[in-house]
């Protein structure tokens, strides 16, 4: 039996993970601070045999290495995934994502585990002129702390995996949607909504272009690239074909909800310091697979409106 651990198994992208890897029988230990995740997103797996949850904050090395004791593969999903406050406390980023990762590989290094899969951003390509855009595309001038602590996090995989003898896939997520979706501009436009279902204020002039993956898709692709992809290090583009303005998203919101509001905007073409006006990713080489999303981005976002009409003790 495999053995695997997740970080940052109770949040979105972390719970699904260990969900999917729970109902292929293999055996789980899941790491979260619940900071940000929630336990209520691991109420099916607590009763679990296979799986083990230690609430235990990854910044603390001397309490988390033992828990890579005999693991076949780590899942690092835990991070500061806040990008649009960045800048209001840059120290989230450097310890959360940087100094956490650092943590893992050390505990990974010490055990001697040898496979790491990696939760990194489209972001990490900035403001590129190349649309869609490859993995091979240089990385131009960063614009938000989160893509750039995303940078070092590939950095430091990468090296320990030349140094250690270790492996990676390091995956480049567009914004990831669907059911436990805590974050982002659909939840903010519903809470919004929920207090003023007159209007809805839109940050920037609604132009903006961005790509989204329903997580089902996202699991999916990541299962096929590790059956698939095998060298030392892969990094992988993990997207939809295809993009919306921010425009058609309030729209499909707003008709899930059965609400006509009055758009208002902020008006410059960022919504905010760090915001990417255009995010559309190349995804050919996780097509190589033979990958292809299930679900539209439409589909996507109204089945995630769909979940938080469902689960309104998320704006608790």
């Amino acid at each position: 039996m495999q053995n695997c651990l997740v970080t940052g198994c109770a949040g979105f992208i972390g719970s699904h993970i260990t969900d999917y890897l729970l109902n292929r029988n293999f055996s789980v230990i899941g790491i979260d601070n619940l900071s940000t995740g929630r336990e209520k997103f691991l109420e099916n797996n607590i009763d679990n045999k296979q799986f083990t949850f230690i609430n235990e904050d990854l910044l603390n090395y001397n309490k988390i290495h033992k828990y890579f004791k005999d693991i076949s593969i780590v899942y690092h999903l835990s991070a500061n995934a806040d990008v649009r406050f960045g800048f209001n406390h840059p120290k989230k980023d450097i310890d959360q994502n940087i100094l956490v990762t650092s943590n893992v590989l050390e505990a990974m290094k010490h055990n001697e585990v040898k496979k790491i899969i990696f939760s990194s951003t489209g972001s990490v390509y900035g403001e590129h002129k190349t649309i869609p855009t490859p993995e091979d595309a240089g990385f131009p001038i960063q614009t938000s702390l989160y893509a750039t602590s995303k940078i070092a996090c590939e950095g430091l995989i990468t090296s320990y995996c030349n140094a250690y003898d270790m492996q990676s896939w390091i995956f480049r997520f567009v914004s990831i949607i669907g059911e436990r979706y805590q974050h982002g501009h659909i939840y903010d436009f519903f809470k919004q909504l929920q207090s003023n279902p007159d209007q809805l204020h839109i940050l920037g002039d609604g132009h903006q272009k961005k790509s989204y993956l329903y997580i089902n898709d996202c699991l999916n692709a990541i299962d096929q690239a590790l059956n698939f992809y095998n060298e030392k290090n892969n990094i992988i583009n993990l997207g939809y074909d295809g993009y919306c303005e921010i425009n058609e998203s309030a729209k499909w919101i707003t008709e899930c909800l059965n609400l006509n509001p009055e758009l208002t905007y902020s008006g410059q073409k960022r919504g905010w310091v760090g915001d990417n006006p255009f995010i559309h990713l190349d995804v050919t080489k996780i097509s190589k697979t033979g990958w292809r999303p299930e679900c539209t981005i439409e589909n996507g976002v109204r089945k995630t409106v769909k979940y938080l009409s469902e689960n309104k003790w998320l704006f608790e």
